[in-house]
Formats: C-alpha cells, structure tokens, sequence
C-alpha cells in the first residue's frame, strides 16, 4: 500500500514539476521582448504609497491598542499587595 502511494506522490511531483518547466520556458521568451517592464511616472509613487502604509501601520495599531486599554479601569484583584 505503502508503495503505491509513493508512486502516485512520485507521480503528481514529475508531472508538476514538469508542467513548471514548460511555464517557465515560455515565459523566459516573453521577457525579453518587455512585455511586462510597464514603468511609467506613477511607478515610483506606487511603490512610495505601498511602503508609507507598510512603515506606518504598526504605529497605528500601536496607538489604536494603546487607546483601547489605557483607558480601562484597573481590575481590583490586579494590585501588587506586598
């Protein structure tokens, strides 16, 4: 059972690792005719936009999670009795 198993997994491996290799070569063809180098003025600014939200959204969940518990009462059993 064991084996028949891996033949099918050994299988499904080469044909999609085949099936890989043939994308792989058609699309190596269509770079170089630059089909997919669509840079323009707005490009920069894109890429601007997409790292200012990625830099500043830990600092808004930081000030929205700050907000949301310093605001709360503190527990009566939460004091350091000593």
């Amino acid at each position: 059972m064991k084996r028949s198993i891996d033949k099918i997994i050994t299988r499904c491996l080469a044909l999609t690792l085949g099936m890989f290799g043939l994308s792989l070569s058609t699309t190596a063809l269509a770079v170089d005719s630059y089909r997919y180098a669509h840079v323009t003025i707005e490009t920069p600014w894109m890429i601007f936009l997409f790292l200012l939200v990625i830099v500043l959204l830990p600092f808004i969940v930081m000030a929205i999670l700050y907000w949301r518990f310093a605001f709360q009462k503190e527990k009566p059993g939460a004091s350091d009795a000593e």
